[in-house]
């Protein structure tokens, strides 16, 4: 599966733009409306007419009730149960305190009465103007009761009520400092992981990532609007920031298999996570499902984040690298431990939100600047170094073995063709025949030194080549199944061919027929198999290569290293060895 780079960020840049503009006119142009209209009678509050369809209506407000706590300032002081401490009375005649003493059947010291506290509902006196004020603010928080059953109270009896909050989050006008936080974040970190100051990993990532970033500040505001409409349009644009960091993502994932374990897990997130966002719009009481809602985002681009950063191809044989493979080692966790922090960043906006502890991301940022400084930009110079010492290292061996095929094309494959002539002359034809086969032994030198047809016609006509050579030394059936679309670039068809070579001889040495090979290219996309019949590599071959001085593994690892392919290599249950090599473009 090949997913597209350039339409992943119109996707992102299309996202981000909806949620600035969502979250800067949210706050601006909305007001809460409630829906809920209330009057100062005879020093109380009490709630004069309630919109059928509105979100106090939904939280059990009716007409007629009295406030209790108006945006949190209590209005009536409602009876609590409370245990007083009350010191024993002295004796009138001795003046004497009496000692208390345990109950010698319980152990326990005997407990005063509980008591209410005020002993019914009582009003907190204040003018009326004061109550007016409070009716004319902008109503954030309400809890109110039956006049009925306020009257009735009873310590048995209890109290109903409704309440409407905002939890103690900040207001919807004051939201838009989130929004403007929000946009510092997005173009921080668009500007930070594009310039590759971040690493090399999360440049052609850092649109998605920005916005998973910053996303969650962004469509704050709408959490705070007490509105159908908004509850379902922050459930669907929440996961809608984070989807294109999760394709972003799920193009990092080279595995068929781990992918699509990838792709059910984001897809389960994003559709729980709409779900139980918009759980708000059924009913506003479950605003509680903040916290699980964020949790269920998050995992839209941690789960593609952390399996991309795992092992590609979990239980294959890793073969062990060429000189310098300490620093090609480091490379790879490089690159892991960037995608890791890719999909975990966006967890922790939602944590900070869904929390109310802002501190929580930058500190988080904090933290992976200093790993940066100090770890990762180390770990990223060693691997760079690695790389082009290996690169070099490869173009110098593909240009020795240019040159010596030159030398023996020009100069000794010349002077035996005169010879083979001279000896037909001459009539030695068993002469001529040991020049032809010494000839003939040459030619087949150059061509594994660098074979010609591989430039002029591709990696299949040359494994073509490949196959019926080796098929005359494996002594039973080997067998080529090929599907050329688009050729890949020169430098991945020159290390195809050098993985088909070795994996090749090493099924004739140590494997048996039949062998297959299998080669399939398409546009962006090549693939390479060479099975066995034979016993199997050893599970240990890979770790013992260089100890045993089996170089072929070393030099299939560095080759799929080099054009930045996936190299497997494993027994089959059965028996045989398969090699696997898969290559996509970047």
């Amino acid at each position: 599966m090949v997913i597209n780079r350039v339409r992943i960020e119109q996707a992102a840049i299309g996202i981000g733009l909806l949620a600035v503009v969502v979250g800067i006119l949210t706050p601006v142009l909305a007001r809460n409306d409630t829906g809920v209209r209330l009057i100062v009678s005879e020093g109380r509050v009490l709630v004069w007419t309630v919109d059928p369809s509105s979100t106090a209506a939904r939280y059990g407000v009716e007409a007629g009730m009295v406030a209790i706590t108006l945006n949190d300032r209590q209005l009536i002081r409602m009876p609590q149960p409370t245990y007083p401490t009350k010191e024993p009375t002295p004796d009138p005649e001795t003046g004497v305190v009496p000692e208390v003493t345990a109950d010698p059947m319980t152990g326990e010291y005997p407990q005063p009465p509980m008591v209410w506290d005020p002993p019914f509902p009582t009003p907190v006196i204040m003018g009326d103007d004061l109550l007016q004020a409070l009716v004319n603010a902008p109503l954030r928080q309400l809890t109110a009761v039956r006049a009925g059953d306020l009257a009735a109270w009873t310590p048995d009896v209890g109290w109903g009520g409704a309440d409407i909050s905002d939890n103690g989050l900040n207001t919807l006008r004051d939201s838009i400092l989130l929004v403007i936080f929000g946009i510092g974040v997005l173009f921080a970190t668009a500007w930070w992981t594009i310039t590759g100051r971040a690493g090399a990993a999360l440049r052609e990532i850092g649109l998605p990532l920005a916005l998973a970033t910053a996303g969650p500040f962004l469509v704050q505001p709408l959490a705070h609007l007490w509105m159908p409409a908004a509850a379902a349009l922050q459930a669907v644009l929440l996961p809608a920031t984070l989807l294109p960091l999760a394709a972003a993502l799920l193009a990092r994932i080279d595995d068929p298999q781990d992918r699509t374990m990838a792709m059910i897990g984001t897809a389960t997130c994003a559709i729980a996570a709409v779900v139980t966002g918009g759980a708000r719009v059924v009913n506003p009481a479950w605003s509680d499902l903040a916290l699980p809602t964020s949790m269920l985002a998050a995992g839209i681009a941690a789960i593609p984040g952390f399996i991309a950063a795992g092992p590609a191809l979990p239980g294959a044989l890793r073969t062990p690298v060429a000189p310098g493979g300490e620093a090609t080692a480091s490379g790879r966790l490089l690159q892991s431990t960037e995608l890791a922090l890719a999909g975990a960043t966006p967890a922790i906006t939602l944590l900070a939100l869904a929390s109310s502890f802002l501190l929580v991301f930058p500190l988080w940022v904090a933290a992976i600047a200093a790993a940066g400084r100090f770890t990762i930009r180390p770990l990223a110079r060693l691997a760079s170094r690695a790389q082009l010492q290996r690169d070099l290292i490869v173009a110098a061996t593909e240009a020795e073995r240019a040159r010596v095929a030159a030398d023996i094309h020009d100069d000794a494959l010349q002077e035996l063709t005169l010879l083979v002539r001279r000896l037909d002359a001459a009539g030695d034809r068993e002469g001529a025949d040991i020049a032809r086969t010494v000839s003939d032994r040459l030619r087949a030198i150059c061509g594994d030194l660098r074979l010609p047809i591989l430039d002029d016609l591709g990696v299949g006509p040359a494994l073509d080549w490949l196959v019926l050579r080796i098929e005359r030394l494996a002594g039973g059936e080997v067998r080529l199944e090929r599907s050329d679309g688009t050729r890949p670039p020169a430098d991945v068809e020159l290390a195809f061919f050098r993985v088909a070579q070795e994996a090749l001889s090493n099924a004739v040495k140590h494997g048996r027929p039949p062998i297959v090979v299998r080669y399939r290219s398409s546009d962006g996309a090549a693939s390479l198999s060479v099975d066995d019949a034979g016993s199997g590599i050893t599970p240990d071959a890979g770790e013992r290569a260089e100890h045993d001085g089996r170089f072929g593994l070393l030099n299939m690892q560095q080759r799929a290293e080099g054009i930045g392919a996936i190299l497997d290599i494993r027994r089959w249950p059965a028996g045989g060895t398969h090699v696997q090599l898969e290559w996509r473009a970047r």
